[in-house]
């Protein structure tokens, strides 16, 4: 746990098709980047358009298909009440706090995953678990 340096990046912009929603944007507002057990992280942060909006992080990382749900995880969805913040321009970053998508659970549900930047090479054992029903 601890705060991470945001930076502006370059903006970038995916779409996901939600059956039910029709699409979602979610905006690349910034570069995170942080250190885990002297391993240097780099991921992207979003922002969601529509939807409820908010910022958003979902991340992939090596323990993901073992202990965690193979598509990955989210960290940070403003949207679903998950505000870490430590203050009006710091975020807490706290993988404690990471947990399984929607469709984890149920493949009736659409989940927006990590895009490639957003995979980390190392695993991240902190956080939600994930065990197949």
């Amino acid at each position: 746990m601890g705060k991470f340096g945001a930076r502006p990046s370059p903006p970038h912009t995916y779409e996901v098709d939600l059956p039910h929603d029709g699409l979602l944007r979610f905006s690349r507002i910034a570069a995170v980047h942080f250190t885990v057990k002297e391993q240097a992280g780099q991921l992207s942060l979003f922002w969601v358009e529509g939807y409820g909006g908010g910022l958003f992080l979902p991340f992939r990382d090596g323990t993901n298909g073992r202990t965690t749900y193979g598509g990955g995880r989210y960290l940070y969805d403003a949207i679903k009440g998950a505000d870490l913040g430590a203050g009006q321009t710091d975020i807490l970053l706290d993988f404690n706090f990471a947990y399984n998508p929607s469709c984890a659970y149920n493949d009736q549900w659409v989940c927006p995953l990590a895009p490639p930047e957003n995979q980390l090479p190392f695993p991240i054992a902190a956080g939600e678990k994930h065990t197949p029903l």
